[in-house]
């Protein structure tokens, strides 16, 4: 009893040691002060504040370490499960406890199972999303590998709908949440799936109808922007499956007797629907949102409709190369008509050149296709008149390009610009026929619609020169042929009378060249003239003057020294009035 006080006073500084140890704590802070206590309180107190500081740190540094290893492992060990899980089930089948059919059915919903826990993996978490999906594609594509071609459980066609099934399921689920690792393992392993499939299954067909459903999904996918960058190797495997079923089935009956057959319709459908698919997203893409077309877009369009023409071609009617040409001219009327409404402004200027050149491919195309060379020139001469005239009218130098164009086609086809060779350095042939007077009267007609001017670009320039060179071509060619025919009334033209006919022509033509240049101020007319003269230039040296008799020479001679003193002259006749 006697030690009683002594004990109360070390209670009650044990109590004041603690209070302010607490205090301390509660009042923890770089800038605070330590508050007020006995002589050694604050060593106390201070080492009271750093440990709980240090064992902070140390859990903070080791917890981000343990917690992802943790993680990790956790999530190839619960993919390692999904694996033995697959195994079971093959193990299953061979032993034949259960009917195969069961078998299959539970594998299915096995894999997707495991597609959907990809689904539902937390916010951000890629690694397990994609961990969870590839365990899902393992265990399917063996799966249906197996069940199709080694316990032929499962035929092409149900194969083909599981796969399809998969494909949309994933997504669906990938794009609710926006999981990219999703989206791309099952895309890569469908597509590997259908591929091999339809390979080794010898059944091409149902796989074709997957790969365009996966195209169909990965289009919409691109407008909604969540295609995730899988449209290209989407594109290319459907661009593949398909040229191998016109391959297949284009050739002989005796290298394919392992493949089944298949009707007209279900062979020219897949090509036609790729297009389809493909047309769809253009018109969308650039007419109803109007955003430019991609490079990717321009090609894979094209593709898909070689495949369609190809496919047509292969497997049609007899006529089918006349109803593919209608279908070419309709689409180039439509391709013109959506280009001069929609995209004929500076912004959309990718989407102007891409339209307009298949505006002009497609009616070439089709030009060549469904008409005869007679027609095709009258066809072709026309389209060149109207697209020069609208060319000029509308101030559209594309419109005035595409009419030299065609009429360039035309004056191939109906032989123009061989007579011309013929008429000017080659052996003269017959009586042209009636299509190069068509070719020869476009070309006039075409030159006379356009109207240069001052200050043209080069490449407009480059266009009326040519237009007026095919015009004045036609017009010397069908001079040296009449001449020549009026000459043989009386005597047999010799090789004398057809080199200085041509030197008289040749002349001629630049004189009127050069003045009409000068007269109306068309520049290309003068330039033409002078290239005229380098021809007779030439064709003195290397004809004239070979097969020429004396006199035949010296008046070639005589009218190529006038011909140069005059056409000077003529040319500056404009400038000096």
């Amino acid at each position: 009893m006697d030690n009683l006080p002594d004990e109360l006073n070390r209670l009650t500084e044990r109590l004041e040691t603690l209070e302010q140890r607490v205090y301390a704590l509660e009042h923890l802070s770089p800038a605070s002060s330590a508050p007020p206590a006995l002589d050694a309180t604050p060593l106390l107190a201070a080492q009271a504040i750093e440990a709980p500081d240090l064992s902070a740190e140390r859990a903070s540094s080791a917890e981000p370490t343990s917690s992802l290893n943790s993680g990790v492992f956790s999530v190839l060990g619960k993919a390692m499960l999904g694996i033995a899980g697959a195994y079971l089930l093959r193990a299953v089948a061979e032993s034949s406890v259960l009917p195969r059919q069961a078998i299959a059915a539970i594998a299915i919903l096995y894999a997707i199972t495991w597609l959907v826990s990809a689904s539902r993996v937390k916010a951000g978490d890629w690694l397990a999303g994609a961990t969870y999906a590839c365990t899902s594609a393992l265990i399917l594509a063996p799966m249906l590998w197996e069940l199709t071609l080694r316990f032929k459980v499962l035929p092409a066609q149900l194969a083909a709908g599981v796969l399809c099934g998969f494909v949309i399921a994933a997504s669906i689920l990938a794009w609710k949440r926006d999981l990219a690792p999703v989206f791309w393992v099952t895309n890569v392993t469908a597509v590997a799936v259908a591929l091999t499939l339809s390979i080794a299954s010898h059944d091409i067909a149902p796989f074709v109808a997957v790969l365009l459903v996966m195209v169909a999904i990965s289009e919409y996918g691109a407008e909604r922007n969540r295609e995730r960058g899988v449209r290209f190797l989407v594109a290319l495997a459907s661009d593949l499956g398909i040229w191998t079923l016109i391959y297949i089935y284009s050739s002989p009956q005796s290298t394919r007797e392992d493949y089944p057959a298949i009707g007209t319709a279900a062979l020219l459908a897949p090509a036609f629907a790729l297009f389809l698919i493909f047309a769809v997203s253009v018109i969308v893409k650039t007419v109803m949102r109007e955003k430019q077309i991609t490079v990717f877009e321009t090609i894979q369009a094209m593709i898909a409709f070689l495949l369609a023409a190809a496919g047509l071609l292969y497997f049609g009617p007899a006529a089918s190369a006349a109803v593919l040409g209608i279908i070419c001219v309709a689409l180039s009327v439509a391709c013109y008509a959506v280009t001069f409404a929609c995209f004929d402004r500076v912004a959309q200027s990718r989407n102007y050149i891409v339209f307009v050149t298949w505006s002009a491919a497609l009616f070439l195309a089709g030009s060549l296709l469904c008409l005869p060379p007679s027609l095709m020139t009258a066809s072709l001469g026309v389209a060149a008149i109207i697209a020069a005239v609208a060319g000029t009218r509308l101030h559209r130098q594309v419109l005035e390009l595409h009419g030299l164009v065609y009429l360039v086609v035309a004056a191939i086809v109906s032989g123009l610009l061989s007579h011309v060779l013929q008429a000017l350095a080659g052996t003269l042939s017959t009586t042209p026929w009636w299509a190069i007077y068509v070719a020869a009267a476009c070309a006039v007609l075409c030159y006379a619609a356009v109207k240069p001017c001052l200050g043209e670009s080069w490449g407009l320039q480059t266009v009326h020169i040519v237009f007026a060179s095919l015009a004045a071509g036609a017009a010397v060619a069908l001079l040296v042929q009449g001449l020549l025919g009026l000459i043989a009334l009386s005597v047999i033209p010799g090789a004398h009378h057809i080199a200085f006919v041509r030197t008289f022509i040749l002349c001629a033509a630049a004189l009127v060249l050069a003045y009409s240049g000068a007269h109306w101020r068309r520049m290309e007319l003068t330039r033409i003239g002078y290239a005229a003269l380098v021809l007779v230039a030439v064709k003195l040296l290397f004809e004239d003057l070979r097969h020429g008799h004396l006199e035949f020479i010296a008046a070639s001679i005589f009218l190529f020294a006038i011909t140069l003193i005059m056409v000077p002259r003529v040319a500056r006749i404009r400038r000096l009035m």
